[in-house]
């Protein structure tokens, strides 16, 4: 950060309130010089230090939101250039592009392809947020059209676009949508700052090489624009490359705000025609610094591997992926209906209750606190063990929301079924299976019943006594040496030649 702790305290109200949570002022300016806390977590804090603190307090990447609705992003606002440093903050997002060049039934069967792509993984939504509308020629009226077809995709919009009237055109048509209007060269730059302005759209800037786009942005931020986005796009993917980095490093080790926004990274111009590369070059932009990264396509075999890397990258790793501990009814499951537990990690949950939803059988899913580990890393911890499985069901009063008594647990913790069902009488504790994928085939065919009739016979059973053990007499090894002498040799064939038996 620009200041420090010291220098926001001057101007701090020094009540030591603890309104804010810390004990002290001086704690609390620390904790917003580290960027932990935001200055506006102290209600009374001057309005013009407040003014004048939130710049220099402010990430050194600037946030930057766009488009509407359920098509609104966050783009930028990170504050390091590694994960395990903090966390990162905004995910990059996936555009496709559609260009001028394009015939109509080529642009309906790219939004189609691209429609498909639409799912969710732990929780999180995985579609194409950006259409990538590219104007190189054949008319105002086709980009028109073009545009007009990305806005019925129901997607954010970027316009490539750097002739100033086929972008005004274009604008008109979908500047309820907030769209990124990628455009500004240093030949262009006035006349795309005021449509920019006018339109209160993000504008995109472009420039051959970074001196020459450092140049832009500082004529852009002096004309009192500060709503950017770099086209950080090379010849070749080792420039992109370096250009990426040299301005994220630029404005978070640097300190230099004027590269500090998001980037957008253009495959088609060093990839074209080549699936399969842009895919490995959408990875390695997702991992170095490209806030919006335009594909040529995007099919299901390229979305799946680059949105699963994009969550895990974008995952923080101060907080555990977990869910919240509870009961979960599925496929309309009520109080009558079975009982399966797992624990809190996100992917289980998703995995499990995916597989259980997939069956169409009603099951009251119970989730319990295992500090969003995994099954077996929660054994093994002691996360998720009998005496914690007990403190959940008393907590969440288990006994008497739920008032079937068949429980089923995860097949791989299959050793912990006699203790549980030592910690919860009258339930009939079942194995399920190893994997989540056999839970549709085992709960559709009641494979559970077998093991529950089991468990509630074997608890029905007497309890037999085992019977007194003798208490030990004691040896005597005399008689024992006397009686063996005195036995004849035949009683004794290791004492004529044949081996002692071991």
């Amino acid at each position: 950060m620009a200041l420090k702790g010291l220098d926001i305290f001057k101007l701090s109200p020094k009540k030591n309130c603890k309104e804010c949570g810390c004990p002290t002022c001086m704690a609390f300016c620390m904790k917003v010089a580290q960027g932990a806390l935001p200055l506006d977590k102290c209600p009374y804090f001057d309005p013009d230090a407040v003014a004048k603190l939130s710049e220099a307090t402010a990430p050194p990447m600037k946030t930057l939101e766009v488009g509407t609705g359920a098509n609104a992003h966050k783009l930028g606002g990170e504050t390091v250039l590694f994960r395990h440093e903090k966390t990162l903050v905004s995910k990059n997002l996936f555009a496709v592009n559609l260009c001028t060049c394009m015939s109509p039934e080529e642009i309906d069967g790219k939004i189609a392809e691209m429609k498909k792509v639409d799912y969710e993984r732990i929780g999180e939504r995985m579609f194409v947020e950006f259409l990538f509308c590219s104007y190189v020629g054949n008319g105002v009226d086709k980009y028109v059209e073009l545009v007009k077809k990305a806005v019925a995709a129901d997607r954010a919009i970027i316009l490539e676009c750097w002739d100033v009237e086929a972008a005004k055109a274009a604008l008109e048509v979908c500047k309820d949508t907030k769209p990124i209007l990628d455009g500004a060269t240093l030949e262009n730059w006035e006349a795309m700052n005021g449509l920019a302005k006018e339109y209160g759209v993000t504008l995109g800037l472009y420039a051959e090489n970074l001196s020459d786009l450092y140049d832009l942005v500082k004529k852009l931020e002096e004309a009192g624009n500060k709503n950017l986005v770099l086209d950080v796009t090379g010849k070749t993917a080792k420039e992109t490359l370096a250009n990426a980095v040299i301005v994220r490093r630029t404005a978070l080790k640097d300190g230099d705000r004027s590269f500090g926004y998001p980037s957008i990274v253009n495959l088609n111009r060093f990839a074209k025609g080549d699936s399969r590369l842009q895919t490995a070059y959408a990875a390695m932009f997702t991992e170095k610094y490209g806030s919006i990264i335009v594909m040529e396509n995007m099919t299901y075999a390229e979305a799946l591997p680059l949105y699963g890397l994009r969550q895990n990258i974008f995952t923080d790793p101060q907080k555990p992926m977990k869910v919240e501990a509870k009961i979960y009814p599925l496929n309309g499951a009520d109080e009558n209906s079975v009982c399966a537990l797992t624990v809190d990690f996100a992917l289980t949950y998703f995995l499990v209750s995916g597989e259980m939803e997939r069956s169409n059988c009603p099951v009251n899913l119970l989730i319990s606190d295992a500090s969003g580990m995994s099954v077996l890393t929660a054994w093994a911890a002691g996360k998720f063990s009998a005496s914690t499985i007990k403190k959940f069901f008393d907590e969440n009063d288990i006994n008497n929301k739920i008032k079937s008594r068949t429980l089923i647990i995860p097949g791989k913790v299959a050793v912990m079924k006699g203790e549980i069902q030592e910690k919860l009488p009258g339930w009939r504790v079942v194995v399920g299976p190893t994997e989540a994928v056999m839970l549709p085939k085992f709960l559709k065919d009641k494979e559970y019943l077998a093991g529950a009739e089991e468990a509630e016979a074997a608890a029905a059973a007497p309890v037999v006594e085992a019977a007194p053990v003798e208490e030990d007499k004691p040896l005597n090894f005399e008689a024992a040496s006397a009686s063996t002498a005195s036995a004849p040799p035949s009683a004794r064939p290791w004492t004529s030649g044949t081996p002692a038996p071991s």
